[in-house]
């Protein structure tokens, strides 16, 4: 194969989850890295998980995250259809099946789930127990299979493993890995209902679309060798393969659909921006050579090398990807980020005061959007606060001197006509150097009585600015008040 040409092949079950964001996205990135195509295919078969609105999800969540397919169901280049129902629509995947049952690699099978249910199970070199279809229909003549075939009875097609010898399967990532071939089942490739299995519509496809490499997640590992049985089978050429890491949450468990962020939408949702989804999921699995962490999807493209990937597990950690996140937000153009905060801060203020201005206090201050709500409610209202919040060590201030400070503010304030950020500073920092007081001394106070919070986004100043000349006023002979009580 010249090109490289790779392959998304989901199946609409449900939520994109983040396992399968990874493989799309390194599937993306090994054809775009080397000037090649990136394929969508839906893998269908299953009709007992397929989930309608899930195709939605799956054309969304490519949108968003900016891997745009070169070939898929609404992009035929001649190699469609690609969705696999469609696909077998034509009798494909029974014409490849019939092929093998005459070349003697595959068979069908009428065993009824009854005798299926009573085969033992075995136990393989590795100590794992398996169940192996004991052969039972091989040997039924070709008149059997025709007798049978015509009464109607149920069947499969069954692959032709044989018992004796191994299979050798290389991947990119993990290397040559060696099975006994009596460990291997004979797969199903046709089933009861006539669709093809997800393993063999897998390999017939990838074939005939022409897939130079095929990404997928570790856990089909133990499935590869029947995938080489297939190709040697039919004389075609076996693509390289690039089986990802497992990806665990931090208890190192593998990464449950229960988890509140194990699905791309449930990210969105907990407010983290796409472009740090994409960013951290890229580095599950895979470190530059520089260490980077920080990448454009085009950066991405320029740097992917998957012989870079690791064997070892990959730790979703939510905790780095909200800093991540955080960088994002600091980065951002302040028009985007505005529309993506407005809705969290009309959550929390009502009052008519400019809320570009509190977006423009909290950008550079949260990880996720959500933290907004709590950096800004007292902009609302001036919650409860214990008069110990005006104790600042470092300030040298408690609430006996900042209750002076207040009452000696309170002409200057009065007087102030402007109340931009740069202009109340001004104000303040002559105030503090007529009276020989540090300008933390004159802030903290300030700060804490307009706000009621130890930690605030932005200064006394900014806050003050925002809440305007009469608000501010309002709170400090509130604060002096409180102080007085």
């Amino acid at each position: 194969m010249s090109k490289v040409r790779t392959r998304f092949a989901p199946s609409p079950t449900g939520r994109m989850h983040v396992g399968n964001l990874r493989t799309a996205l390194y599937a993306y990135l090994i054809a775009k890295h080397e000037n090649g195509d990136f394929l969508l295919r839906i893998e269908d078969t299953d009709q007992e998980r397929f989930v309608e609105e899930a195709l939605g999800i799956i054309y969304r969540t490519m949108e968003k995250t900016g891997l745009v397919h070169d070939e898929g169901p609404d992009k035929d280049k001649g190699y469609g259809p690609y969705i696999q129902s469609e696909r077998m629509a034509s009798g494909l995947y029974l014409k490849y099946a019939k092929q093998l049952v005459e070349q003697g690699d595959a068979y069908y099978c009428f065993c009824d789930k009854e005798r299926l249910d009573s085969l033992r199970t075995s136990v393989s070199e590795s100590g794992t127990e398996i169940v192996v279809y004991d052969k039972h229909c091989l040997n039924l003549t070709k008149e059997e299979v025709e007798t049978n075939l015509s009464a109607g009875k149920p069947w499969v097609i069954r692959l032709n493993v044989p018992n004796e010898g191994m299979t050798t399967f290389h991947d990119e990532i993990y290397g040559d890995i060696t099975v006994p071939n009596a460990e291997l089942d004979d797969m199903i490739l046709i089933k009861s209902d006539g669709y093809p299995t997800y393993n063999f519509a897998n390999v017939v496809d990838d074939h005939l679309m022409e897939i130079s490499h095929v990404v997928r997640g570790n856990e089909y590992l133990s499935s590869a060798p029947k995938y080489n049985r297939l190709y040697e089978a039919f004389g075609w050429e076996v693509p390289v393969y690039v089986h990802c890491p497992l990806i665990t949450d931090e208890e190192h468990k593998k990464l449950s659909k229960r988890s509140g962020h194990s699905s791309f939408e449930d990210l969105i949702a907990q407010g983290f921006v796409t472009e740090a989804v994409v960013n951290y999921v890229a580095l599950l699995g895979w470190c530059p050579t520089d260490n980077r962490e920080v990448f454009s999807l085009e950066d991405l493209v320029e740097a992917f090398d998957y012989r870079h990937m690791s064997k070892s597990p990959a730790v979703f950690d939510i905790v780095k990807l909200k800093w991540m996140n955080g960088e994002y937000l600091k980065a951002m153009d302040f028009d985007r980020f505005y529309e993506m905060a407005e809705p969290y801060i009309r959550e929390v203020v009502t009052k008519d005061f400019d809320l570009k201005k509190i977006a423009a206090l909290v950008k550079t201050r949260i990880e996720i959007l959500p933290d907004i709500k709590e950096q800004i409610d007292f902009f609302e209202e001036v919650p409860e606060y214990d008069n110990v919040m005006y104790t600042h060590k470092k300030m040298k201030t408690n609430a006996e001197n900042s209750l002076e400070t207040l009452k000696e503010l309170i002409p200057v304030l009065e007087a102030q006509r402007d109340y931009s950020n740069d202009a109340l500073f001004e104000s303040l920092k002559a105030f503090a150097g007529e009276k020989g007081y540090k300008i933390g001394y004159v802030m903290w106070p300030i700060r804490t009585a307009v706000s009621g919070k130890q930690n605030t986004p932005g200064g006394a100043t900014e806050i003050m600015e925002v809440l305007g000349r009469e608000e501010s006023l309002k709170r400090i002979y509130a604060a002096i008040e409180k102080l007085n009580a």
